[in-house]
C-alpha cells in the first residue's frame, strides 16, 4: 500500500486545485450515489417482504416505502450539489 502512496505522490503534487476539486467531487457524488442506492434497495427488499407476509397491509408500506425513497433519494441530490460546490467554487 505504501508502494501506491509513494509511486502516486508525483501525481498529487503536479495536479492543480482544479484537479483536486474534480477528485474530490467525483468522491462525493459516487459516495453519495452508493450509499442511496443501497437504502434505496434494503428499503424496497424489506418491504416487499412484509407485503408478502401480511398482504393486508401493502397500500401502508406503498405510501410508506414511496416517501422513503423520497428521502433516500435526497441523499443522492445533496451529493450531486456537494459535487457542484466544489467543482465550481473551487479558483
Amino acid at each position: 500500500m505504501n508502494n501506491i502512496i509513494i509511486a502516486a505522490l508525483p501525481i498529487i503534487a503536479a495536479l492543480e486545485t482544479k484537479g483536486i476539486a474534480a477528485f474530490a467531487a467525483a468522491i462525493a457524488i459516487s459516495c453519495g450515489a452508493i450509499g442511496s442506492t443501497a437504502a434505496m434497495g434494503k428499503a424496497t427488499s424489506s418491504a416487499l417482504e412484509a407485503g408478502a407476509r401480511q398482504p393486508e397491509i401493502i397500500s401502508k408500506l406503498q405510501t410508506l416505502l414511496l416517501i422513503a425513497i423520497v428521502f433516500m433519494e435526497s441523499i443522492g441530490i445533496y451529493a450531486l450539489v456537494v459535487a457542484f460546490l466544489l467543482i465550481f467554487t473551487v479558483q
